[in-house]
């Protein structure tokens, strides 16, 4: 072991050489992608799969021994001191929505990666094993069912998901059958409450609170709460020129002022906000009227009885709209996750590294979901947030972040692990 003088010597890393690594292996990965001109990774895709290896192997370059396992999960450990019993998880996901950017999931999968390899050449061990782990599925793109690859670790898999299908009409549980993945392997990721340390993620902000206050990094106090939904509206499909106005049972109509009354509902709370982020009608046609249309829609605030009350309304407020236009509207609960506070502990000592790097500690919640909140009521969670450019684009091709707040993010997340007992 080497005495403290040349550890911490050893911990002092040249200016720049973290962020621009960062940055450069995001580029690498972008360039697996299922869309020709824009980045796509969905879950169990040919280009998830590579994305995945690509992973594993740059973790046993950095020394860490690395698997990946069977939901997808690459998880690489850099060993503790003798007698660690306990591990600290650092992590996030690296599948993508579509179109996406190169940094959201990936920038803290990444951070966590570098940093361990920097711990692995100086040699340095911690009192608890170090788990980079790079989540197979946090987006929900391809079932609608978000979190499953943390949802497995932290042994919160939700089994009603493998009854979800993709648009090819693949069920998840089929996906895993062909992977060789039953029910016993999925549940054997789950890491026991006793053996773990905390939980860290670095991540892109996905807005712009801390571009607007000129701050490279911000602590997360809280991960918001969200419910996600799919309303399916069934009407009567007519002549668009022979059925009267007064007569129609128009099911897009409906969906429309279903819109509209989630987006009254969630401006009445100031910690609320409502999406409909898809809306189709299935096999509509310029001359028919639509007989059936289908919506989705997510709910969030940090507040648990704010978001609650909110879907009561709503609730409420979809029937009154189906009875008065003499159309049915069936809604279906595809997720629902409680607000996920970040531990006190982990807040602080995420400041103390900020203070250290005399940047000023600067708090906020995240509007976002994101993998942390699976492990919050088993260990200690911590969240450090990256300043994203771009005016705070995410999900987006445009979104961006420097390698100067790279290299900030990584020496912050350095800091804390090897002060953390």
């Amino acid at each position: 072991m080497l005495d403290r003088k040349a550890r911490q010597a050893g911990e002092r890393v040249a200016p720049g050489i973290f962020g621009n690594r960062i940055i450069d292996l995001a580029r690498q990965l972008g360039q697996h992608s299922e869309l020709p001109d824009a980045l796509m990774c969905t879950y169990f895709s040919q280009v998830h799969k590579a994305v995945a290896v690509q992973l594993r192997d740059w973790m046993r370059a950095a020394g860490l021994s690395a698997e990946i396992d069977a939901v997808g999960n690459v998880v690489g450990r850099h060993s503790g001191a003798a007698g660690a019993t306990k591990s600290l998880l650092v992590g996030s996901h690296y599948d993508t929505v579509a179109n996406a950017g190169l940094f959201d999931g990936r920038l803290g999968i990444l951070t966590g990666l570098v940093v361990a390899d920097h711990l692995n050449r100086i040699g340095r061990q911690l009192p608890f094993h170090l788990d980079i782990v790079a989540f197979s599925e946090e987006e929900g793109v391809r079932f609608s069912a978000p979190y499953l690859g943390s949802g497995a670790i932290a042994g919160r898999f939700d089994e009603s998901t493998l009854a979800r299908r993709d648009q090819n009409n693949v069920s998840l549980a089929t996906v895993l059958r062909k992977e060789g993945v039953d029910l016993a392997a999925i549940r054997a990721l789950a890491r026991p409450p006793e053996t773990l340390r905390g939980y860290l993620e670095v991540h892109i902000e996905q807005g712009p609170v801390l571009l607007e206050r000129d701050l490279p990094v911000g602590i997360v106090t809280s991960i918001v709460g969200s419910a996600r939904f799919r309303v399916t509206v069934e009407g009567v499909a007519g002549h668009a020129g022979t059925v009267p106005m007064s007569l129609r049972r128009d099911a897009a109509a409906a969906a429309a002022e279903i819109v509209l009354a989630v987006e009254r509902r969630c401006f009445a709370a100031a910690d609320l906000v409502g999406t409909v982020g898809q809306l189709a009608v299935p096999h509509g046609l310029i001359n028919v009227i639509p007989g059936r249309c289908e919506l989705s829609l997510d709910l969030r605030s940090s507040d648990d009885v704010t978001r609650e009350a909110a879907i009561s309304d709503i609730r409420a407020e979809i029937e009154q709209i189906a009875k008065r236009r003499r159309v049915t509207a069936v809604i279906t609960e595809l997720s629902h996750h409680l607000a996920a506070p970040c531990a006190q502990s982990m807040q602080s000592a995420l400041a103390e590294a900020i203070a250290r790097a005399a940047v000023e500690p600067f708090f906020l919640p995240s509007g976002a979901g994101h993998d942390g909140e699976m492990f919050a009521g088993i260990t200690d969670i911590g969240m450090l947030f990256v300043r994203c450019g771009n005016g705070g684009i995410s999900h987006s091709p445009l979104e961006t972040v420097t390698a100067e707040d790279a290299d900030l993010a990584a020496r912050i997340l350095l800091d804390v692990l090897v002060n953390l007992n």
